[in-house]
């Protein structure tokens, strides 16, 4: 393989990642939104070396029941429309913070004292932050 080739095939793949990317962050706002989770934001962390993934979204929840709603309906949503599902799945026994990782996208669903407590925004402050409109 030439190296215009190797490049040719690496941008490719890029592209297909980032679209990847584009229509999951798309698709797991849209269920935070329509389970009424609160303070969504998403965090870029491409240009952040120690990041452990590319984009972190971090949203509230009211209850420990609408934890699970959230985390639930996400991960129903990614299922049904992108194919995705979860590498893993943490936090489900308490429903204080329910962590999804989908690799390259983590979702934060979290209690508000639990969100204040870790300032995960604050680890994080190099990040490009968008936040989002409730629904």
């Amino acid at each position: 393989m030439g190296k215009q080739q190797i490049e040719t095939t690496t941008r490719t793949k890029k592209v297909q990642r980032l679209a990847k990317n584009s229509k999951i962050l798309k698709v797991i706002v849209n269920a935070i939104q329509e389970k009424k989770g609160e303070n969504i934001l998403s965090l870029d962390l491409r240009k952040i070396d120690e990041a452990v993934a590319d984009f972190f979204i971090i949203c509230e929840a009211t209850s420990t029941t609408q934890v699970k709603a959230i985390a639930d309906f996400v991960d129903e949503e990614v299922k049904d429309k992108c194919g995705e599902l979860p590498f893993k799945r943490e936090g489900i026994q308490s429903l204080q913070w329910v962590l999804l990782d989908y690799v390259n996208v983590v979702v934060h669903v979290m209690l508000p004292n639990v969100r204040s407590f870790y300032k995960l925004e604050e680890l994080w402050s190099d990040a490009v932050e968008k936040v989002y409109e409730e629904a």
